[in-house]
Protein backbone atom coordinates (compact mmCIF):
# COMPACT_ATOMS: atom_id res chain seq x y z
CA UNK A 1 0.00 0.00 0.00
CA UNK A 2 2.95 2.23 0.94
CA UNK A 3 4.11 1.88 -2.84
CA UNK A 4 1.56 3.12 -4.51
CA UNK A 5 1.09 6.09 -2.53
CA UNK A 6 4.06 7.85 -4.75
CA UNK A 7 1.76 6.97 -7.97
CA UNK A 8 -1.04 8.59 -6.54
CA UNK A 9 0.49 11.53 -6.19
CA UNK A 10 1.62 11.71 -9.44
CA UNK A 11 -1.23 12.36 -11.53
CA UNK A 12 -5.02 11.95 -11.58
CA UNK A 13 -6.83 9.27 -12.50
CA UNK A 14 -9.10 11.27 -15.40
CA UNK A 15 -11.84 8.31 -15.64
CA UNK A 16 -12.51 8.62 -11.84
CA UNK A 17 -13.97 12.26 -11.24
CA UNK A 18 -17.71 12.23 -9.03
CA UNK A 19 -19.43 11.84 -7.09
CA UNK A 20 -16.57 13.39 -4.61
CA UNK A 21 -14.29 13.67 -7.48
CA UNK A 22 -11.94 11.75 -5.39
CA UNK A 23 -8.52 11.43 -6.89
CA UNK A 24 -7.13 8.00 -7.94
CA UNK A 25 -3.97 6.14 -8.72
CA UNK A 26 -2.15 6.88 -11.82
CA UNK A 27 -2.21 4.08 -14.21
CA UNK A 28 -2.73 5.12 -17.51
CA UNK A 29 -0.58 3.95 -20.52
CA UNK A 30 0.22 5.94 -23.22
CA UNK A 31 1.49 5.25 -26.85
CA UNK A 32 4.01 7.12 -29.16
CA UNK A 33 7.51 7.89 -27.63
CA UNK A 34 6.36 8.90 -23.82
CA UNK A 35 10.43 9.68 -22.15
CA UNK A 36 10.29 9.64 -18.27
CA UNK A 37 11.24 13.55 -17.44
CA UNK A 38 14.96 13.82 -16.51
CA UNK A 39 14.64 17.03 -14.56
CA UNK A 40 11.80 15.59 -12.03
CA UNK A 41 11.51 17.06 -8.43
CA UNK A 42 13.06 15.52 -5.71
CA UNK A 43 10.92 12.60 -4.47
CA UNK A 44 9.33 14.67 -1.78
CA UNK A 45 7.74 16.91 -3.79
CA UNK A 46 4.70 16.67 -5.89
CA UNK A 47 6.02 16.67 -9.24
CA UNK A 48 6.16 13.63 -11.34
CA UNK A 49 5.59 13.96 -15.63
CA UNK A 50 6.78 12.09 -18.76
CA UNK A 51 7.11 13.96 -21.94
CA UNK A 52 5.47 12.61 -25.03
CA UNK A 53 6.77 13.87 -28.77
CA UNK A 54 4.50 11.67 -30.73
CA UNK A 55 1.65 14.04 -31.46
CA UNK A 56 4.39 16.90 -32.43
CA UNK A 57 3.09 18.48 -35.35
CA UNK A 58 -0.39 18.11 -34.98
CA UNK A 59 -3.11 21.31 -35.35
CA UNK A 60 -4.73 22.15 -32.45
CA UNK A 61 -8.07 20.99 -31.78
CA UNK A 62 -10.60 23.71 -32.22
CA UNK A 63 -13.43 22.92 -30.27
CA UNK A 64 -15.15 25.41 -27.73
CA UNK A 65 -14.53 25.90 -24.09
CA UNK A 66 -15.58 28.27 -21.74
CA UNK A 67 -14.20 31.73 -20.73
CA UNK A 68 -14.14 33.26 -17.10
CA UNK A 69 -17.18 35.00 -17.98
CA UNK A 70 -18.94 31.66 -19.21
CA UNK A 71 -18.04 32.90 -23.60
CA UNK A 72 -17.21 30.46 -25.59
CA UNK A 73 -13.47 30.16 -26.99
CA UNK A 74 -11.04 28.04 -28.95
CA UNK A 75 -7.46 27.93 -29.36
CA UNK A 76 -7.84 29.84 -32.79
CA UNK A 77 -8.69 32.79 -30.65
CA UNK A 78 -4.70 32.82 -29.60
CA UNK A 79 -3.48 32.20 -32.80
CA UNK A 80 -0.31 33.63 -33.79
CA UNK A 81 1.15 32.96 -30.11
CA UNK A 82 2.84 30.10 -28.47
CA UNK A 83 0.06 28.26 -25.87
CA UNK A 84 1.04 26.10 -22.76
CA UNK A 85 -2.30 24.27 -22.57
CA UNK A 86 -2.82 23.13 -18.99
CA UNK A 87 -5.47 20.58 -18.11
CA UNK A 88 -6.70 19.97 -14.71
CA UNK A 89 -9.28 19.96 -12.04
CA UNK A 90 -10.10 21.35 -8.84
CA UNK A 91 -10.24 17.80 -6.85
CA UNK A 92 -6.93 16.69 -8.44
CA UNK A 93 -3.94 17.04 -5.86
CA UNK A 94 -1.06 17.58 -8.59
CA UNK A 95 -3.06 19.85 -10.71
CA UNK A 96 -3.02 22.07 -7.64
CA UNK A 97 0.32 21.52 -6.61
CA UNK A 98 1.71 22.79 -10.26
CA UNK A 99 -0.76 26.05 -10.38
CA UNK A 100 1.56 28.52 -8.74
CA UNK A 101 4.98 27.75 -10.70
CA UNK A 102 2.07 27.85 -13.96
CA UNK A 103 0.73 31.89 -12.39
CA UNK A 104 4.45 32.15 -12.38
CA UNK A 105 5.44 31.13 -15.88
CA UNK A 106 2.37 33.09 -16.80
CA UNK A 107 3.32 36.46 -15.03
CA UNK A 108 7.15 35.81 -16.49
CA UNK A 109 6.17 34.87 -20.20
CA UNK A 110 2.41 36.11 -21.35
CA UNK A 111 3.96 39.75 -21.71
CA UNK A 112 6.46 38.04 -23.47
CA UNK A 113 3.35 36.62 -25.57
CA UNK A 114 2.91 32.95 -24.38
CA UNK A 115 -0.76 32.48 -23.40
CA UNK A 116 -1.28 30.18 -20.53
CA UNK A 117 -4.51 28.31 -20.99
CA UNK A 118 -5.57 26.60 -17.81
CA UNK A 119 -8.89 24.77 -18.60
CA UNK A 120 -10.13 22.79 -16.16
CA UNK A 121 -12.06 19.32 -16.36
CA UNK A 122 -14.37 19.65 -13.31
CA UNK A 123 -17.90 18.23 -15.26
CA UNK A 124 -18.93 20.77 -12.90
CA UNK A 125 -17.44 23.74 -15.12
CA UNK A 126 -17.40 27.20 -13.69
CA UNK A 127 -19.40 26.71 -10.57
CA UNK A 128 -16.37 25.07 -8.55
CA UNK A 129 -13.66 26.93 -10.95
CA UNK A 130 -14.61 30.40 -10.51
CA UNK A 131 -14.12 29.65 -6.08
CA UNK A 132 -11.21 28.19 -6.75
CA UNK A 133 -9.56 30.83 -8.54
CA UNK A 134 -11.43 32.91 -5.88
CA UNK A 135 -9.69 30.86 -3.05
CA UNK A 136 -5.90 30.90 -4.47
CA UNK A 137 -3.60 33.78 -5.09
CA UNK A 138 -3.10 33.19 -8.92
CA UNK A 139 -3.76 36.28 -10.71
CA UNK A 140 -1.79 35.66 -13.68
CA UNK A 141 -4.02 32.66 -14.28
CA UNK A 142 -7.55 32.45 -15.60
CA UNK A 143 -10.03 30.52 -14.65
CA UNK A 144 -10.85 28.71 -17.98
CA UNK A 145 -13.15 25.18 -18.00
CA UNK A 146 -14.38 22.73 -20.68
CA UNK A 147 -17.27 20.91 -18.55
CA UNK A 148 -17.91 17.79 -21.46
CA UNK A 149 -13.82 17.29 -21.10
CA UNK A 150 -13.64 17.69 -25.22
CA UNK A 151 -10.11 18.11 -24.17
CA UNK A 152 -9.33 15.47 -22.09
CA UNK A 153 -10.98 12.70 -24.33
CA UNK A 154 -9.32 14.55 -27.51
CA UNK A 155 -5.49 14.38 -25.86
CA UNK A 156 -6.32 10.92 -24.25
CA UNK A 157 -4.02 10.89 -21.82
CA UNK A 158 -5.91 9.65 -19.32
CA UNK A 159 -4.28 11.41 -17.02
CA UNK A 160 -4.32 15.01 -15.37
CA UNK A 161 -2.75 16.82 -15.01
CA UNK A 162 -1.64 17.19 -19.25
CA UNK A 163 -0.45 20.10 -20.55
CA UNK A 164 0.14 20.47 -24.16
CA UNK A 165 2.87 22.92 -25.54
CA UNK A 166 1.86 24.35 -29.12
CA UNK A 167 4.10 26.81 -30.99
CA UNK A 168 2.74 29.96 -32.67
CA UNK A 169 1.36 28.42 -35.40
CA UNK A 170 -0.75 26.52 -33.55
CA UNK A 171 0.81 22.99 -33.93
CA UNK A 172 1.94 20.57 -30.99
CA UNK A 173 5.64 20.59 -29.94
CA UNK A 174 5.04 18.15 -27.00
CA UNK A 175 2.79 16.69 -24.05
CA UNK A 176 3.90 16.76 -20.23
CA UNK A 177 1.74 14.38 -18.63
CA UNK A 178 1.92 14.71 -14.66
CA UNK A 179 2.83 17.82 -12.72
CA UNK A 180 5.90 19.29 -13.60
CA UNK A 181 7.65 22.06 -11.90
CA UNK A 182 7.09 24.61 -14.46
CA UNK A 183 10.07 26.92 -13.22
CA UNK A 184 12.86 23.78 -13.70
CA UNK A 185 15.09 24.09 -15.99
CA UNK A 186 13.56 21.42 -18.42
CA UNK A 187 10.22 23.29 -17.92
CA UNK A 188 11.86 26.24 -19.09
CA UNK A 189 13.43 24.65 -21.92
CA UNK A 190 10.55 24.19 -23.68
CA UNK A 191 8.66 27.03 -23.10
CA UNK A 192 11.96 28.67 -24.53
CA UNK A 193 11.64 26.39 -27.16
CA UNK A 194 8.02 27.61 -28.18
CA UNK A 195 8.61 30.88 -27.63
CA UNK A 196 11.42 30.87 -30.55
CA UNK A 197 8.77 29.01 -32.68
Amino acid sequence: MILLLPAALAACDRQSPPPEQDTAQANAATSGEVAPASGQADKDSAFNYKLDRSKAGTPAPDFAFLDPDGGEKTLKDFAGKPMLVNLWATWCTPCVAEMPTLDRIAATYGPKGLAVLTISQDNQGLKVVKPFFAKHNLPHLKGWADPETEFGFSYATGLLPTTVIYDAQGKEMVRVIGAMDWEGPEAKALIDAAMAS
